[in-house]
């Protein structure tokens, strides 16, 4: 395999780019790889909801749980986690803008 200048210019910058997003906290891919349809609500602590993106053709709803910290991807058609989808942006609706 022969490498030019070119190649290996254009190899760093993506790796570079790619090690920057990374620390800016974006994501390059999915960050779901299983989702969770079976009720945890009680055990929750916050609910973070990601909407699709250029890396990601899916929203993910990731959950993290009150004891242990853990985080869990929730499945977005399961019905108990779309009445807490609709929980929380409501609540976000009763929030008065300054």
């Amino acid at each position: 395999i022969h490498f030019d200048q070119h190649d290996i210019i254009y190899s760093t910058f993506c790796l570079l780019t790619g090690i920057s997003l990374r620390e800016l906290g974006m994501e390059l891919r999915c960050r779901c790889i299983q989702t969770e349809s079976r009720r945890i609500g009680r055990h929750i602590e916050k609910v973070e909801i990601i909407p699709a993106n250029s890396h990601c053709e899916e929203s993910e709803i990731i959950a993290t749980l009150k004891k242990t910290g853990q985080v869990v991807c929730l499945d977005a058609e399961a019905p108990w986690v779309k009445k807490v989808i609709e929980r929380m942006m409501s609540r976000q609706a009763q929030i008065p803008l300054s």
